[in-house]
């Protein structure tokens, strides 16, 4: 389990703002974390968030919590982010084929995960070229 503080409804770089005024600084990527995602209904109930070392109290639209542990597919892609489409299907279909469950749940307003996650691993103001941006892609397993 990792400490993460995420919110609701700001950028990302507006949350990271907010934190700096706190004195907290994060200790590894920033992520998106998809809730429930409905392709059909075009619908994502997503956070971004920051791991941080300290447990912290949450405040008006950022909270704090734990991102659970436990065994994660994970695939880091080197490229533009419109690209990500398609690594997702892969590895969605990469499980599929080992006949791996994902911890995730069809609901009637969509798939609701129980962690799945997008980590941008490279800052945006020191690699503006999007074609050489890292992101790992980190969908939990079920148990």
């Amino acid at each position: 389990m990792r400490r993460a503080i995420q919110q609701r409804g700001l950028p990302l770089d507006r949350l990271r703002s907010r934190l700096a005024e706190r004195g907290i600084a994060p200790v590894d990527a920033p992520f998106f974390r998809y809730n429930v995602i409905d392709m059909e209904a075009n619908h994502l109930d997503m956070e971004a968030g920051v791991p941080i070392d300290a447990v912290v109290s949450g405040e008006g639209d950022i909270i704090s919590g734990v991102l659970p542990g436990g065994r994660y597919a994970t695939v880091t892609h080197t490229g533009h982010p419109s690209e990500l489409i398609g690594v997702t299907a892969q590895l969605l279909e990469w499980a599929h084929e080992r006949k791996l469950a994902w911890d995730m749940v069809d609901m009637p307003s969509g798939e609701r995960w129980g962690c799945r996650l997008e980590v941008l691993l490279t800052d945006p103001d020191v690699q503006p070229d999007l074609s050489r941006w890292q992101t790992r892609l980190q969908f939990r397993l079920a148990h």
